[in-house]
């Protein structure tokens, strides 16, 4: 059951609904890793705005600007680029670079003195009554040093993914245990859906999913790109895809097909077409299309189930979150694996005609965590 609490006990618990004041100020940190998590904290972002337009959000992330207004729709919240993790260093959506990742999140640590400082002094300067972090450590740690309330929104922790690779080289340990001591002293996780254990946090409450149904917008997509909307339409949903010139022109010889990108990822083809965020929002995207090609990520698969999209999905390497989001795209969606190299090549043609094969999804899955999860913020920030 959503809202239940497991752990132990809390420091400050808040009531699970209660007014705010005027002008109060949260610091809501995004990790920089992937979509996926500034795509939920969005979400969450902006049901505060519509429910509590009296909080300020100060938005701490590198992550685009374009994007978080494309997502949040508003103006009203302030952004600061700073990161404090680095989630995992990817040689393409689909393959990461592991020793890479140790070598960056390593000269991130070997400042945590520094930075934790610097980020209570950022705190303490701005007024800040509540920290939520989705889900890098230092903040955590930060609010902590202040006596401040902080909260942490996720489906895994950094301890978790990173502890897979301590038998491949010891330094990982000390990273490990550094995201799980700033983890234990947060006051509450509110877990999403397709979670670990998260043992590291001293409390939890389970929410359902954050992501909403985008608004179908076939005849306006055709316009901008002089698509056929007759024909099949698939997203092709990547930050990054190494698809070299034969793989792009056995792409664009399946003719009874359109394909979309979204900015960044973007090529020049008959049958494939870019879209930009700031003309067509991702979630509108999703719901003008008949299917979806990805990598399974938190917030594509999350997007695809409110959506009720078939998905295609390839493997995804070294990344420990991959067995429990296939299993949620087993249980939740209409889909079909795709492997990798045939993904590289562009052999792609009968795994599309196959999917609408596909037995229908097994379960359905509950949304509304993001109007929850302001609920709860909001009663942390009174606090």
């Amino acid at each position: 059951m959503y809202g239940g609490a497991q752990g132990g006990a809390l420091a400050r618990n808040a009531p699970a609904e209660q007014a705010v004041t005027a002008e109060t100020s949260i610091a809501y940190y995004i990790s920089s890793h992937g979509y996926g998590h500034g795509v939920r904290s969005c979400s969450i972002i902006r049901a505060i705005n519509e429910i509590f337009p009296e909080i300020e959000v100060h938005i701490v992330t590198t992550l685009p600007e374009s994007f978080l207004t494309s997502h949040i729709g508003s103006a009203r919240n302030s952004v600061r680029a700073a990161s404090f993790d680095v989630g995992m260093v990817q040689l393409d959506s689909i393959r990461v670079d592991v020793d890479a990742t140790l070598s960056r999140i390593e000269q991130i640590y070997s400042r945590r003195t520094e930075l934790v400082s610097g980020e209570s002094a950022f705190l303490k300067d701005r007024g800040i009554r509540l920290v939520v972090a989705d889900i890098p450590g230092i903040p955590i740690e930060a609010a902590a040093a202040l006596g401040m309330p902080r909260l942490a929104v996720g489906n895994f922790g950094w301890d978790w993914i990173y502890s897979e690779f301590v038998p491949r080289d010891v330094r990982w340990k000390s990273i490990v245990d550094a995201f799980a001591e700033q983890y234990c002293e947060t006051d509450l996780l509110l877990r999403l859906p397709f979670c670990e254990e998260m043992s590291a946090f001293p409390l939890i409450e389970d929410i359902p999913l954050v992501a909403s149904a985008g608004r179908p917008c076939r005849s306006k997509i055709a316009e901008l790109t002089g698509s056929d909307p007759e024909r099949k339409w698939f997203l092709i949903s990547f930050t990054t895809l190494d698809w070299k010139d034969d793989a792009l022109d056995a792409v664009e010889r399946l003719r009874d097909n359109e394909f979309f990108t979204v900015l960044p990822l973007k090529w020049k083809r008959n049958n494939i077409h870019v879209l930009d965020r700031e003309d067509v929002a991702f979630p509108d995207i999703v719901a003008s299309v008949d299917a979806v090609i990805s990598k399974p990520g938190f917030g594509i698969v999350s997007d695809c189930i409110v959506n009720n999209k078939p998905l295609i999905y390839a493997d995804r390497t070294d990344f420990m979150e991959y067995p429990i989001l296939e299993e949620s795209i087993r249980t939740y969606l209409k889909h079909l694996h795709i492997p990798s190299e045939s993904l590289y090549s562009g052999d792609i043609g009968e795994t599309l005609s196959r999917i609408w094969e596909c037995p229908e999804p097994a379960e359905r899955l509950d949304a509304g965590g993001d109007r929850m999860a302001a609920v709860r913020i909001a009663a942390f920030a009174k606090f």
